[in-house]
């Protein structure tokens, strides 16, 4: 959905060192989970897998509990051919491509062809009661934040939230210009 992470420009490049120390400065230490999305992170596996050994390295350092969840648009049987290796380095998946045309019942999935692929004992504990419980659309929650110029959406909006926050903006003056969720 957010176009603007698909752009590879060499501007916005950083070292996997660079991303491992944002990290650590911005979330003080004070997290239980971190999630990995796209662009596609499998499409980098050196990387990956470099960022992965990194977060373990961080995990044992903070002797903290804290998950890592990857979302990849590739099918399960392909990622377990050739990246098994990264895998296994995490704790929980969400492979499969986004299907517009699908429902959207299950938390964390963009269509119910997803599937979460619980890969260690930390992920059981923290997500086997999400396997397959339906989520009723209602309780479906995006966050929004405001930046001064850029409105962030975090979280798997459901059909027609987009032009509900568009909509409800304009209502109180404020026009997004290039959404990067329009194609």
């Amino acid at each position: 959905m957010s176009q603007d992470t698909w752009d590879a420009n060499v501007n916005r490049r950083m070292t996997v060192a660079q991303l491992l120390a944002w990290c650590e400065q911005v979330s003080h230490g004070k997290l239980d989970g971190i999630t990995i999305s796209g662009g596609e992170p499998f499409d980098q596996p050196k990387a990956l897998s470099a960022l992965l050994d990194g977060l373990h390295d961080w995990r044992e350092r903070l002797n903290t509990d804290l998950d890592i969840l990857c979302y990849s648009g590739y099918p399960l049987t392909r990622l377990k051919n050739k990246h098994a290796n990264i895998i296994n380095k995490l704790d929980a998946l969400i492979p499969e491509p986004y299907i517009d045309h699908q429902p959207t019942t299950q938390i964390w999935r963009g269509s119910d062809n997803q599937s979460l692929q619980l890969l260690t004992e930390r992920a059981q504990r923290k997500y086997a009661t999400f396997l397959t419980a339906d989520i009723p659309p209602a309780n479906k929650q995006i966050q929004v934040m405001l930046d001064g110029k850029q409105v962030w959406v975090i979280g798997i909006p459901q059909r027609g939230d987009m032009n509900r926050l568009e909509a409800s903006c304009e209502e109180q003056g404020v026009r997004f210009h290039q959404p990067s969720w329009r194609t």
